[in-house]
């Protein structure tokens, strides 16, 4: 499997979090369809089929992850 770059990772992660952001705040068809495309982009940067997947995913391959990190463990 490819790999993205970790600065393409960040910018990924990033956008999606504003985007949630925004979202949340106004809605709106057009905030949506820019999520879903970035969760696309996402997705197939990081190799997984949802876009909660590909943000754990892409938190552990960024540089500085630790084997152990729980952030994928709710609280």
């Amino acid at each position: 499997m490819l790999m993205a770059h970790p600065v393409v990772l960040r910018r990924l992660i990033e956008q999606y979090t504003a985007l949630q952001v925004l979202h949340a705040e106004q809605g709106g068809t057009e905030v949506r369809q820019r999520m879903d495309d970035l969760a696309y982009t996402f997705c197939v940067s990081t190799g997984t089929r949802d876009v909660d997947a590909a943000l754990i995913a892409a938190r552990h391959q960024l540089p500085g992850a630790r084997v152990e990190d729980d952030s994928a463990v709710a609280t």
